[in-house]
C-alpha cells in the first residue's frame, strides 16, 4: 500500500480545504521568511557602510539626516559649513582621519561626490580601469554607475542641480571620466568620485554667471557712463570677493576616524561649543533598527500567528476527513491494513502541506523581494538581490513541520479507537 499516493489523493478530494490550509502556510512563511532576508541584507548594508567612520561633522540640524545624507547617500544634506571651521576642528590629536564630502549635484540621479582619496581606501575601493583623479572635472565611477549610464574611459558628461536627475544641468563645466572602481560591494559602487576643487569649481562658475546676468541688467539700465563706472567697482569687488571666497570655502560634511575610543568625547563639545554638529553613526543607526525594529516585530508575530492558524486549519481538516472516511478506513483495516498505516497516511497530509507551505512561501518571498529590491535600486541604487536560503529559514522549515505533524496527528489518533464492525455497521 503506496501511502504517499493515498494521502495525495485524499488531499485533491477535497481542494478547497487543502487550498485554505496550503494558503495559511505559504502566508506565514512568505512574510517571516521576507523579514528575514530585508533585516540581514538591510543589516549588511547598513553595518558595512558605517565601519570605520566614528563621527560625521556638518551643519547643524537632523543627525540621523546627516548620517544618511553622508554615509549612506539617501537623504538630502542638512546644509553646508565652512570648511575652515571643520579643519580647525579635525586637528584634534584624538583624530586619525577627516574625509570631506561635498554634495550638491547628480548626473541620472546617481550622486557626484566631491571627496579625496582617503574616501576610496576607506572603503578599499579600486580603480579597475584608467586611473584616480587627480584634478578638478575628473572624475572615477562606481561600476552600478558605468552599467547603468555606459559612460566609460574619456567620456564628458555635465551634473545636474541637486539630487534628483531633473535639476538645471551644468552644460559649462563637464567632467571626465578617468577611471572605473572595481565591486567593492560598498556605497562607492554607487557614486561618481571627483576632486572636492570640482564642486566648489561648478558652483563657483554658476554663481559668476548669475552675478553677470545681473551686472548685465544694470548696465542696460543705467547707460554706457554708469557701465564704466560699475566696470571698474566691479573688478576690484570681484577680486575682494575672490580672496574671501577662498577663505570661505564650503563642504557638506567630514567623516572622522577616532585614534581611539576617548576621541568620542569631543563630540559634546562640538554640539555644545561650536556651529557645528557631530553625530555619531552607531548611536543613530540603532536607533533607526530600533524603530523599524517595533514594525518588524510586530510583522513576525502576525506571521506566526498566520501559520499557527494554518495548523487550526489542517487540524480540522484532517478532523473533518477523518469523520467522512470512517467507512472506508474501517474497510481498509479489514483487509489487512495497520492502525499505524492509517496514523501515518494522516500524518503525511499534515507534512505534505508544511512542505507546500514551505516551498512556495520562500518563492513567494524571493519574488516579493526582487520586486523591492527593484524599487530600492531605482530610487536609492541599493542592491538587494541574495536570494540564498539563511540558516534562520531551516528553523521555519522545523517548525512548520511540526506544526503540521501535530495538527495531523490529533485526528489521527481517533485511528487507534475506531471500533471497525460497529463503523461497518452503521454504514
Amino acid at each position: 500500500m503506496n501511502l504517499f499516493k493515498i494521502s495525495w489523493s485524499n488531499l485533491r478530494d477535497k481542494p478547497l480545504s487543502s487550498f485554505l490550509s496550503g494558503l495559511l502556510m505559504t502566508l506565514g512563511i512568505a512574510i517571516i521568511s521576507l523579514l528575514l532576508l530585508l533585516n540581514k541584507q538591510l543589516d549588511e548594508q547598513f553595518r558595512k557602510n558605517i565601519r570605520g567612520i566614528d563621527m560625521v561633522l556638518g551643519a547643524k540640524g537632523s543627525p540621523l539626516q546627516l548620517i544618511l545624507s553622508s554615509i549612506y547617500q539617501i537623504d538630502s544634506p542638512v546644509g553646508n559649513i565652512p570648511l575652515a571651521e571643520a579643519e580647525r576642528l579635525t586637528r584634534n590629536p584624538m583624530i586619525k582621519t577627516a574625509i570631506p564630502l561635498a554634495l550638491g549635484d547628480n548626473y541620472r540621479s546617481f550622486r557626484i561626490v566631491g571627496t579625496d582619496k582617503q574616501y576610496l581606501d576607506h572603503y578599499e575601493a579600486t580603480v579597475g580601469q584608467g586611473k584616480l583623479f587627480a584634478q578638478p572635472l575628473e572624475c572615477v565611477i562606481g561600476p552600478r554607475v558605468a552599467g547603468a549610464t555606459g559612460l566609460k574611459i574619456g567620456d564628458t558628461f555635465a551634473g545636474s542641480h541637486g539630487l534628483d536627475e531633473a535639476g538645471e544641468a551644468h552644460e559649462d563645466a563637464k567632467y571626465k571620466v578617468v577611471g572605473i572602481l572595481n565591486p567593492s560591494n560598498t556605497v562607492a559602487d554607487q557614486l561618481i568620485l571627483t576632486p572636492v576643487e570640482s564642486v566648489w569649481s561648478i558652483h563657483d562658475e554658476h554663481g559668476h554667471e548669475e552675478h553677470a546676468d545681473e551686472h548685465e541688467a544694470e548696465a542696460t539700465a543705467g547707460g554706457a557712463a554708469v557701465e564704466e563706472e560699475h566696470d571698474h567697482d566691479h573688478e576690484g569687488h570681484d577680486h575682494e570677493e575672490g580672496e574671501a571666497h577662498e577663505e570661505e570655502r564650503e563642504i557638506t560634511s567630514m567623516l572622522i576616524k577616532f585614534r581611539n575610543p576617548m576621541g568620542m568625547m569631543l563630540a559634546r563639545g562640538i554640539n555644545t561649543n561650536s556651529k557645528l554638529q557631530a553625530a555619531m553613526p552607531n548611536i543613530e543607526v540603532n536607533r533607526l533598527f530600533e524603530l523599524l525594529g517595533v514594525g518588524v516585530e510586530t510583522l513576525r508575530y502576525l506571521a506566526l500567528a498566520i501559520i499557527l492558524v494554518a495548523g487550526i486549519s489542517v487540524f480540522v481538516s484532517l478532523y473533518n476527513s477523518l469523520k467522512e472516511r470512517r467507512y472506508e478506513m474501517a474497510l481498509m483495516l479489514s483487509m489487512g491494513a495497520t492502525r499505524t498505516q492509517l496514523f501515518l497516511m494522516l500524518l503525511l497530509e499534515g507534512l505534505v502541506l508544511a512542505l507546500i507551505g514551505f516551498v512556495a512561501g520562500l518563492l513567494i518571498s524571493r519574488l516579493s523581494l526582487w520586486a523591492i529590491s527593484g524599487y530600492v535600486q531605482g530610487n536609492y541604487h541599493y542592491d538587494l538581490t541574495s536570494f540564498n536560503i539563511l540558516p534562520e529559514e531551516w528553523y521555519i522549515l522545523g517548525a512548520a513541520v511540526l506544526i503540521g505533524l501535530v495538527a495531523a496527528a490529533l485526528p489521527a489518533l481517533g485511528v487507534y479507537r475506531m471500533n471497525i464492525s460497529r463503523t461497518l455497521a452503521e454504514e
